[in-house]
């Protein structure tokens, strides 16, 4: 397929299960607004380079500035040229700057280096989006992302806590975070990749070969069969999020510290 022909796939084959829940997503959650200069922010595999062609589609209606924003943080020869053979291929203008996340993270943190990285991913990315003139920078998260993360933190992190669609930076002034593929399922962005023949890069650090054993490939597995059984379970963990009945938490944290329904009695 040329990039003409897939990115007319997002307008037929895949209008109802790709672009019809990125549109929502963006609107309910007022992610782009006229006059914005976003970073679409790309890390090689399906879904930051299908957000990469949506966000174009979106110009067509929304009147902002976009560029789409690479890292390498220190691939294999073989995944840099296969991540501009896919930019080239979608006929996308890709500036990619270099790092040293994957040696840093692996010497740093070497038994959980995913934390660091992505915190250093993070870092460098909204540290180039401003150096370019941009107030926001996209993540091609999804919404099996968004409810892996629910279970993650209650399971493993002994807290209630949702990755959200639109978070404002800390550290870098005017900066804001947007995740347009926030009800998007990955299913679908997986079903759009196999119709246009398109393969995308992997993750390219040396700890994805325990991929099998990461906390979130359990979590993963567990949504499944539960989902198996009961198709509602997957809406259910995120509409837990956002439906939380603060009368009835034994204690929560806010900008103010920690709480405890003790304080209400």
């Amino acid at each position: 397929m040329t990039a003409g022909e897939i990115r007319r796939t997002l307008q037929r084959e895949f209008v109802r299960t790709l672009r019809k829940p990125f549109v929502d997503a963006v609107k309910e959650y007022d992610m782009v607004r006229a006059g914005d200069r976003i970073a679409v922010c790309i890390s090689g595999g399906k879904d930051s380079m299908l957000l990469a062609l949506l966000m174009q589609d979106l110009q067509h209606t929304v009147d902002f500035e976009l560029l789409f924003l690479a890292m390498d943080p220190g691939y294999a020869p073989a995944g840099r040229a296969h991540l501009e053979e896919n930019a080239a291929r979608l006929e996308l203008p890709l500036e990619i700057f270099e790092t040293n996340v994957l040696r840093v993270a692996g010497n740093h943190a070497s038994e959980h280096p995913c934390f660091l990285c992505a915190k250093m991913r993070r870092g460098h990315l909204y540290t180039e989006a401003q150096k370019r003139g941009c107030n926001k920078i996209a993540l091609g998260h999804h919404y099996d992302d968004a409810i892996e993360t629910v279970l993650m933190g209650i399971i493993y992190g002994g807290q209630v806590q949702a990755m959200l669609p639109r978070v404002k930076a800390k550290n870098y002034a005017g900066m804001e975070l947007i995740r347009p593929l926030y009800l998007t399922r990955e299913k679908a962005v997986q079903a759009w990749a196999d119709f246009c023949g398109l393969t995308f890069l992997p993750c390219d650090c040396p700890a994805k070969t325990l991929e099998s054993d990461t906390k979130r490939a359990e979590i993963k597995a567990l949504i499944a069969s539960l989902a198996a059984g009961n198709p509602q379970i997957e809406a259910n963990i995120l509409n837990a999020v956002k439906n939380v009945d603060t009368a009835k938490l034994v204690g929560w944290r806010d900008e103010n510290g920690k709480h405890s329904f003790l304080d209400r009695l």
